[in-house]
């Protein structure tokens, strides 16, 4: 089971979303969470083994743009909390759209994990499917809520009026394990969109944030620029980095990359979409090639 609180008492604005949150849930029959280990899609799943016990099933995907170590870890809480959990292989990397990497790419990648999801829904009879969009999501570029609504999977937290502090404060008090994870995208997201991507290309990427995480480095990301490996890390982590300097170059140039740059500007969620903002022109085929 997860830890005890660890506060005391926890907001009134927040327990009366967690209340929300649990009476939406017990409103479903039987549910699948569509689970990342992630600490939005971990609260979902974590309220709904309280709340349907052995009706809740969560299901991760276990594609290469899911870090390993997410997998591990995805393993790891459903097992402390006693929630049933299994780990399928959808097929967005076999497809010609997905692999292009166009602008709605994450429609893709959703449509294949919802739809399987349906499947098992389907075969299994549970009767709606969850994942862990929270309210702040919904100011984003995020292609994937156009599967999810084709799909009709229904998302808890945005009903409940959960934005991320919410979730993350929550959890705090749940005591679920990883309530202080960093945010992290998928392995895909570090690609400019027309970049084609490829298993080879994501086990580049994820080995180049793996060295990043055993230096101590808590939140970056390594975007991928065809030779070139474009680091952003949190202003306050830059002297680390610094620290390391030649490990990092030395490590990063093992993995394949030729040059490796840092971004001045620091780490920032979803910096790829900047071209969004600027650009009337975006590619929507191969532009780099391994």
């Amino acid at each position: 089971m997860t830890n005890l609180p660890a506060q005391t008492s926890l907001d009134p604005a927040i327990s009366e979303k967690y209340d929300r949150l649990k009476l939406i849930i017990a409103g479903y029959e039987s549910a699948i969470v569509a689970f990342s280990a992630g600490i939005d899609s971990s609260l979902v799943a974590f309220v709904a083994g309280q709340v349907l016990g052995r009706k809740a099933l969560a299901i991760t995907s276990g594609s290469l743009s899911l870090k390993r170590k997410d997998l591990a870890l995805a393993h790891e809480l459903a097992a402390s909390w006693g929630l049933e959990h299994r780990v399928v292989m959808t097929d967005e990397i076999a497809k010609a759209d997905y692999r292009a990497n166009p602008v709605n790419r994450c429609f893709h990648c959703k449509t294949s994990l919802y739809s399987l999801l349906k499947g098992v829904a389907d075969r299994d009879s549970y009767a709606v499917l969850l994942n862990g969009t929270n309210l702040d999501d919904l100011g984003d570029h995020r292609p994937g809520l156009v599967a999810a609504e084709d799909h009709e999977v229904r998302s808890p937290l945005v009903e409940a009026g959960f934005h991320k502090t919410d979730v993350r404060a929550l959890a705090r008090w749940l005591g679920l394990e990883n309530a202080e994870k960093p945010q992290a995208a998928c392995l895909s997201s570090r690609f400019p969109y027309g970049t084609a991507i490829t298993e080879a290309l994501l086990m580049q990427v994820e080995q180049s944030e793996d060295f990043l995480a055993s230096i101590g480095l808590t939140q970056y990301r390594v975007r991928h620029h065809g030779d070139i490996a474009r680091l952003e890390v949190m202003p306050d982590e830059l002297a680390l980095l610094l620290t390391h300097r030649e490990s990092v170059e030395k490590a990063l140039k093992s993995y394949g990359y030729l040059y490796v740059a840092l971004d001045l500007g620091g780490f920032r969620s979803g910096s790829l979409n900047d071209v969004l903002k600027v650009r009337g022109d975006i590619p929507l085929v191969q532009v780099f090639t391994p």
